[in-house]
C-alpha cells in the first residue's frame, strides 16, 4: 500500500502507476484528492505484487520518483496488525466497546497494555486478557506519571495511542513522541465546547444536537486535525444526564471508526486537517 502527498502537478498519477506496471503490481484499489487552495496532491493506493517480484527494487523505484517530485510517501502493510495502547479515567464506556471490537475481530489491532490514572476499570481490562497498569497522578507532579506514561508505550512498542475518555492533558513532549499517532474522542462536536463539562454547557445553550469528536491530538487542547464526527437529534425535554447518555454512544462508535480508520492507513494529514479515503 502507498500514502502519497506532494504538490500538485501534471503526471502524479502516472508517475506512480507506471512503476507499479513495470514492476508487475496489480492496482486493485487507488483513492485521491486533490486541495486546490493549498496546491496539494493526495494519494491511497493498493496494489498486490507478484510473488517472484522484487519488493526492493520497487521501493527504490518508488524512492526515487518521489524524490524528483517532491512527494511524501509511505509503504505500508495493509495485513500488519497495530499495537494499540488505551488511556482511561472514570468513564469506560469507550474502553470496553473498543476491547470488544479487537477481540471479536472488527478493529484488527493488538492492545498489549492499559493505562489508567484511576484502578476501576482493572477487573475488566484483565478479563480480555489486557494489561492494566495504574499510573495514579500526583497533583503536586504530574510529570512523573506522565513520563512513567511514556516509559510503558515505549517499552510495549505501541504504534498507536488511544484516549478513550482519558481526561489528563497530554504534554507537549509526548504529543512530539507520536505524532498523529495519538487519537482523543471528544464529548462534543467540535469545534463547539472545547474543553471540559461539554455536555454540561451544551445543555446550558439549548442547543438541538449533540456530537462527538475523534481527532489526532495536538499541543492545542481539542483543535488537532479531525478524523470523524457524529450528531444526534436532541430536544428541551433532555436533562443533562440524558444528553450524556446519548452523547456516550456516539463517542464509543465514532472513536471506534477513527480507530479503524487510522490502523487501515486511510487517513492523511496536512494543514490541520485530514483526508480520510474510503
Amino acid at each position: 500500500m502507498l500514502l502519497i502527498s506532494c504538490p500538485d502537478r501534471p503526471g502524479l498519477v502516472a508517475a506512480t502507476a507506471g512503476i507499479l506496471h513495470r514492476h508487475g503490481a496489480n492496482i486493485v484499489s487507488a483513492d485521491q484528492h486533490t486541495d486546490a487552495a493549498h496546491g496539494l496532491f493526495l494519494q491511497r493506493i493498493e496494489y498486490t505484487l507478484a510473488p517472484d517480484a522484487d519488493a526492493d527494487a520497487l521501493g527504490a523505484d518508488l524512492a526515487a520518483v518521489a524524490a524528483e517530485l517532491g512527494m511524501t510517501l509511505e509503504r505500508r502493510d495493509p495485513t500488519a496488525t497495530g499495537r494499540v495502547a488505551i488511556l482511561v479515567s472514570k468513564e469506560g464506556h469507550c474502553l470496553y466497546d473498543l476491547l470488544s471490537r479487537v477481540a471479536l475481530g472488527d478493529i484488527r489491532a493488538e492492545v498489549p497494555i492499559v493505562i489508567s490514572n484511576h484502578d476501576d476499570h482493572r477487573e475488566v481490562t484483565e478479563r480480555f486478557g489486557v494489561p492494566f497498569l495504574h499510573l495514579p497522578v500526583d497533583p503536586d507532579d504530574r510529570e512523573s506519571q506522565q513520563r512513567a506514561v511514556l516509559a510503558a508505550l515505549d517499552a510495549a512498542d505501541i504504534d498507536l495511542v488511544v484516549l478513550a475518555r482519558y481526561m489528563q492533558i497530554i504534554p507537549p513532549w509526548l504529543v512530539d513522541r507520536y505524532p498523529n499517532r495519538i487519537i482523543n474522542i471528544h464529548h462534543s462536536f467540535l469545534p463547539a465546547f472545547i474543553g471540559a463539562r461539554p455536555y454540561h454547557r451544551a445543555h446550558e445553550r439549548g442547543v438541538k444536537i449533540i456530537g462527538a469528536t475523534a481527532h489526532y491530538v495536538t499541543v492545542n487542547l481539542d483543535e488537532g486535525p479531525i478524523i470523524c464526527q457524529d450528531v444526534t437529534p436532541v430536544s428541551h425535554r433532555d436533562d443533562v444526564e440524558r444528553l450524556i447518555q446519548l452523547g456516550g454512544d456516539i463517542e464509543q462508535t465514532v472513536l471506534a471508526r477513527a480507530v479503524r480508520l487510522h490502523l487501515d492507513h486511510r487517513v492523511l494529514t496536512y494543514a490541520n486537517r485530514t483526508v480520510v479515503f474510503s
